[in-house]
């Protein structure tokens, strides 16, 4: 009878013990990620090689429980967000991700303009039709429709921008059937729905079937270039894959033999962008043994990614040189004018 007792008791432990870990709470926890290097994942046809080497940087995110709340209460490098900070009011946590691999996307569209167009090469669109981000919920689109299904026929018309889409939409009226065409993991369907009004404040009155979309556009360029960036998502590794995408373009290595690590959105006219989690990534960059990193200046704001970034350098006590960039040009230049590595 004890020995029952006791493994009655012990299983009762680890229930308390393990149960807090599924218990999710209504925050978000961010972590130092990883440093990744860039040549691996972009490949341009019969591109240039490089003696160093460009790294993204990445901040681990997830929905926390007890125990990693806990731990990030006490951590200095790990963030606690508010759940309505990371996700909209009805964005489901599917929604989420697919958002975030949509930003992606943009980012490696917006990279590989900016370093073609920066290295004098043509840069073409092909419109695919409109990629589905949000669905919200008590409208028609609504349990026919998921995130990130693409839609690329309205009553049997294509159409090719979100624009148009919207267009055609916009001259219907409540009630009105359409006969949707659209993409799901690489198969073909086809939905009707009717068409009904918005009831939130911002489009209250307006007619639609009630989904977030985004145009879905394919870049052409020569020479091909591919970027296999699989589930990381956001857009704050734009700014390196513009500069790992130029450097494969160009004879001159950029690198000069260092390992150069950084992070920043990009714009399809080189702006680099402010992103989240900097301190976290500088981390991430110098566990990984980079030598520089370049962090967004946002034209010299005393609150600018590159301040926090020199700060967070001197806390951890490292080595790795923190440069200021403001554009893709300014990058460039830095990186041309840099004394190769001995």
């Amino acid at each position: 009878m004890k020995r029952k007792k006791r493994i009655r008791i012990l299983i009762l432990v680890v229930i308390i013990l393990v149960a807090p870990c599924f218990y999710f709470m209504p925050f978000y926890i961010s972590k130092p990620g990883m440093a990744k290097e860039l040549e691996p994942i972009i490949e341009v046809e019969d591109g240039y090689t490089e003696e160093g080497s460009f790294m993204l940087t990445t901040v681990r995110m997830g929905r926390a429980n007890i125990y990693s709340y806990l731990i990030a209460k006490f951590s200095p490098y790990q963030e606690i967000y508010p759940i309505d900070q990371i996700r909209s009011e009805d964005e489901t946590e599917e929604e989420y991700m697919v958002r975030q691999l949509h930003l992606m996307d943009s980012s490696k569209i917006n990279a590989i303009e900016v370093a073609y167009r920066k290295a004098g090469l043509p840069v073409n669109y092909e419109y695919k039709g409109v990629y589905v981000l949000h669905v919200v919920p008590g409208m028609p689109a609504e349990k026919k429709l998921e995130p990130a299904d693409r839609i690329f026929e309205v009553d049997g018309n294509d159409f090719h921008t979100s624009s148009e889409f919207m267009d055609y939409i916009s001259q219907k009226s409540t009630g009105e059937e359409l006969v949707l065409t659209f993409e799901r993991k690489s198969k073909v369907y086809q939905t009707s729905l009717k068409l009904d009004q918005f009831n939130d404040g911002e489009n209250k009155g307006k007619v639609g079937i009630g989904i977030g979309l985004v145009d879905d556009k394919e870049l052409i360029v020569e020479p091909h270039v591919t970027v296999n960036s699989k589930e990381i998502g956001g857009p704050s590794a734009g700014f390196m894959f513009s500069l790992e995408i130029y450097n494969q373009l160009m004879k001159e290595d950029l690198t000069k033999g260092y390992n150069i690590a950084g992070t920043g959105t990009i714009s399809s006219n080189g702006e680099v962008g402010e992103i989240g989690g900097i301190h976290q990534k500088v981390i991430a960059a110098d566990k990984a043994g980079a030598e520089i990193f370049l962090a967004p200046n946002q034209n010299g704001a005393k609150d600018s990614n590159y301040r926090v970034a020199l700060k967070t350098a001197k806390d951890i006590k490292t080595d790795m040189k923190i440069i200021p960039v403001d554009n893709f040009d300014g990058a460039v230049s830095y990186l041309e004018n840099l004394k190769p590595k001995k």
